[in-house]
């Protein structure tokens, strides 16, 4: 979706209030207005018409007017290529799918989806329009929660860790459960910033920080903590930066703290740090949709049917973000392991399905790797667990 999503944004700069290169649209006709209001009125208070007066009018007019329609020949030419674009990533029709969220418990549930995702990305407004607009309940301390934690992140964007180390106070007993280093990082961070921010370096307050926040987590982090005071002997930030402690030195560090909260935050309310209906969009704009709809044809083709109902019939190429379960798919047969058709490892190290195995088994018993020469004696093969 990189391609459509990039030439969109173009288009919403274009049409934007404030566009990067010359007057809006709306600039330019109320540019135009105001030159006509200001001769209306000159023209009113004097009772005469100057020719002066008509001739400048004139320019204005064609001056605006070209102004209008350069911007609206961009605009053009703008959703022409997202059309384009549009219709690269999806060269056929998508799909008709009929009788989908019709019943009550589905549309309340699709609403509800909806709902939720404007709230966790931030569009409170049009958050709130739909919910008027849908009646759907979102529990008040449920979006209560949503905001603190929208506001926490762009605290922590700017650099500003009170929030987020409150909120981590207030919840330390969760975050140990969990065993979560986020309050250690937090710290980290902080310490890292005032160990940079003087000049020549001082280290006393960043050496007292660490005394009195970071020394409660030297059991957990030993290693670390051992880096963070060793590091002190390479500054100032030029220096750091070529030392073997060089990745403290990266804003990388403080910015992974976003993820990293999100991600705490959200498991105190039970929800995925990715937002589910970001996630369907993704997976299934990213060609996941395609891909199924050509499996359903080539299936009706050879007149066969999806027989399983717990997974797809064709491979989905998913980035690394949206793996959410370890799955091994033999490279033999093809086919994604299951309970009754595990991997399984032979002597020599390779793994291949329990069904392939079975297929490979001689009348000896022993079963040659597909990939080495070397063979397996039957019974000897160890199930895999990932």
């Amino acid at each position: 979706m990189e391609g459509p999503l990039k030439e969109l944004g173009k288009l919403e700069a274009l049409t934007s209030s404030k566009p990067s290169k010359g007057p809006s649209i709306n600039d330019s006709l109320s540019s135009l207005l105001t030159s006509l209001k200001e001769t209306r009125d000159a023209i009113a208070s004097t009772g005469a018409v100057d020719s002066a007066w008509v001739h400048d009018l004139s320019q204005t007019v064609n001056a605006r007017k070209k102004e209008v329609e350069d911007r609206q020949k961009e605009v053009y030419s703008s959703m022409a290529r997202f059309g384009k674009a549009w219709d690269k990533k999806f060269p056929t029709t998508l799909p008709a799918y009929t009788d989908l969220f019709t019943s009550g418990p589905a549309t309340a549930a699709l609403e509800r989806t909806v709902a939720l995702h404007l709230l966790r990305t931030g569009q409170f407004d049009v958050a709130q329009t739909f919910l008027d607009e849908s009646g759907v309940q979102i529990p008040s301390n449920l979006r209560t929660q949503i905001v603190e934690l929208h506001n926490i992140l762009k605290a922590l964007r700017s650099q500003n860790i009170d929030l987020a180390l409150d909120w981590a106070d207030r919840h330390k007993d969760f975050l140990q459960s969990r065993g979560s280093p986020l309050e250690f990082y937090l710290h980290r961070s902080q310490y890292i910033r005032l160990l940079l921010s003087t000049h020549p370096p001082d280290p006393v307050a960043a050496i007292n920080y660490a005394n009195k926040y970071l020394r409660p987590f030297h059991a957990e982090h030993e290693a670390e903590f051992r880096r963070l005071m060793a590091c002190m002997i390479y500054l100032p930030l030029s220096k750091l930066q070529r030392s073997p402690y060089q990745d403290l030195a990266q804003p990388q560090l403080h910015f992974d703290l976003e993820a990293l909260f999100a991600k705490e935050y959200c498991a105190t309310l039970g929800m995925s740090r990715q937002v589910p209906l970001r996630v369907v969009g993704d997976i299934g704009g990213g060609g996941a949709l395609a891909r199924i709809e050509k499996g359903k044809k080539v299936l009706k083709d050879r007149k066969t049917e999806w027989a399983t109902s717990d997974e797809l019939p064709i491979e989905l190429p998913l980035p690394p973000g949206n793996r959410y379960h370890s799955i091994f798919a033999c490279l033999v047969s093809k086919e994604q392991s299951t309970e009754l058709n595990p991997p399984m490892m032979l002597e020599c190290g390779h793994v291949i399905s329990k069904d392939s195995l079975s297929k490979l088994n001689r009348n000896s018993g022993r079963a040659k790797c597909p990939y080495c020469p070397r063979e397996t004696v039957h019974g000897s093969a160890l199930r895999l667990y990932f």
